[in-house]
C-alpha cells in the first residue's frame, strides 16, 4: 500500500464530494465544535439537576438535547446501525479529552497534554472519517474487551514508513477542512 497515494485517493474522493454536494465544510468543522459544547451542556444539566434536585434543569437539558439532535442531523447523513450513537460520542469523547488536555497543561504537564491532544484529533478525525464516507463502517471491530479499533483492509502490522489510520484521516481532515473558510 503506497500511503502518500492512499492520502491522495481520499483526499481528491472528498474534494469531488464538496464540489458535488456543495459541501461548506469549514461552516460543518464550526458546527461540529458548537455540537460538542451542546453536548457538554447537557452534560452540565445533568449533573447540575442531580446536584440541585431542581427538574427545571432536566427540562431545560431536554430541550438543548433537541437542539443538539437536529444540528447534528445537517452532519451525519448515514443513520444505519450505529452511527448516528457513534458520532455523537466521538465528539464528546474528543472534546473532553480536549479539555483534560487543556487543564494538563495549565498545570505544566505538556507531555500529557500532548498525548490527550492527539487522542482528541484522533477521534475528531474518526468522527469526520465516518461520516464523510472515508472511513467504511466495515473498517470498525468491537475486540473481545469492548475497545472499538480500526482494521485495515490487509490486517498486516504495520510496516516502517507506513502510517496507520488515525495519521491518515489526521491528513485528510487537515488537507479538506479549513475553518478559516469564509
Amino acid at each position: 500500500m503506497n500511503t502518500k497515494n492512499d492520502v491522495q485517493k481520499y483526499i481528491e474522493k472528498v474534494k469531488k464530494m464538496e464540489k458535488g454536494e456543495k459541501l461548506d465544510l469549514s461552516s460543518d468543522e464550526d458546527l461540529s465544535i458548537g455540537i460538542m459544547n451542546l453536548i457538554s451542556i447537557e452534560e452540565h444539566l445533568f449533573f447540575s439537576g442531580n446536584k440541585t434536585g431542581k427538574k427545571t434543569y432536566f427540562k431545560l437539558l431536554n430541550e438543548i438535547r433537541e437542539v443538539r439532535k437536529d444540528l447534528l442531523k445537517r452532519i451525519i447523513k448515514d443513520y444505519e446501525g450505529e452511527v448516528w450513537c457513534i458520532s455523537k460520542h466521538l465528539l464528546a469523547a474528543s472534546m473532553r479529552l480536549m479539555e483534560v488536555g487543556t487543564k494538563m497543561q495549565t498545570k505544566g504537564d505538556i507531555k500529557g497534554a500532548e498525548d490527550l491532544f492527539k487522542k482528541s484529533y484522533n477521534l475528531y478525525s474518526l468522527f469526520w472519517g465516518l461520516n464523510l464516507g472515508i472511513v467504511d463502517k466495515d473498517q470498525i471491530e468491537i475486540n473481545k474487551s469492548d475497545d472499538i479499533t480500526l482494521i485495515s483492509e490487509e490486517e498486516k502490522p504495520q510496516k516502517k514508513g507506513s502510517i496507520g489510520i488515525f495519521d491518515k484521516l489526521g491528513q485528510i481532515v487537515k488537507s479538506v477542512i479549513d475553518c478559516c473558510k469564509e
